[in-house]
């Protein structure tokens, strides 16, 4: 069945842009919001199904860097690195705010 709806145009291109995101039409974005609007498509459903099928995967280290080829093996290296690096950088930003935060409640106190 056929339906005609009027919308602002705005409201209409972020809907377009919307569906884009999803690789979906216009026609069936709609229709799963007004799916879920009446209750048809429960999101939390959907997740419990998603958490149930995932709960039966096994994630593993992978290979071992000597089994790697030298640039894999290096890639991975690097990628360590950086990932240790930013977690560091992270971890001090949090004390720096904790520490301004304790600052300012000195104050107030």
């Amino acid at each position: 069945m056929a339906v005609s709806v009027r919308m602002d145009p705005l409201i209409e291109k972020e809907l377009e842009q919307a569906a884009k995101r999803q690789g979906i039409t216009k026609s069936q974005f709609i229709i799963d919001a007004v799916e879920r609007a009446l209750g048809r498509k429960d999101p939390a459903v959907l997740y419990h199904r998603v958490m149930e099928e995932v709960r039966h995967y096994k994630v593993s280290e992978g290979a071992l860097d000597e089994d790697l080829s030298p640039h894999k093996a290096t890639l991975r290296q690097s990628l360590r690195a950086k990932h240790a690096h930013q977690q560091d950088e992270f971890a001090a930003y949090l004390a720096q705010r904790e520490a301004v935060k304790n600052a300012v409640k000195g104050k107030t106190a």
